[in-house]
């Protein structure tokens, strides 16, 4: 996270929902609400937030690979493949 958030007070939000929500749409950034200058809560569009449960999922699956290698179990590299192919293809 190194670039500058956008950050918008919940009243904002409020005044020009469809705006704010159209911008988050075509920015596929998140944006921090905030409320009495706090930050209270982060907006994303579905499609980013899809994307980042996708990837996720991705990391888990190299975790558990990870532990399976560490203990002596897991599939061959072909298996592997052609399961994370199918994963991929999902997201298309």
């Amino acid at each position: 996270m190194g670039k500058l958030m956008n950050i918008i007070p919940v009243s904002d939000l409020r005044q020009d929902a469809a705006n704010i929500l159209k911008k988050l749409k075509e920015s596929k950034e998140p944006l921090i609400i905030t409320q009495r200058g706090r930050a209270a809560a982060v907006m994303q569009s579905v499609e980013t937030f899809e994307q980042s449960e996708h990837d996720k999922e991705l990391l888990r699956l190299l975790a558990k690979g990870e532990r399976e290698i560490e203990i002596g179990e897991g599939y061959d590299l072909e298996t592997v493949l052609a399961e994370a192919d199918l994963i991929l293809n999902e997201k298309r």
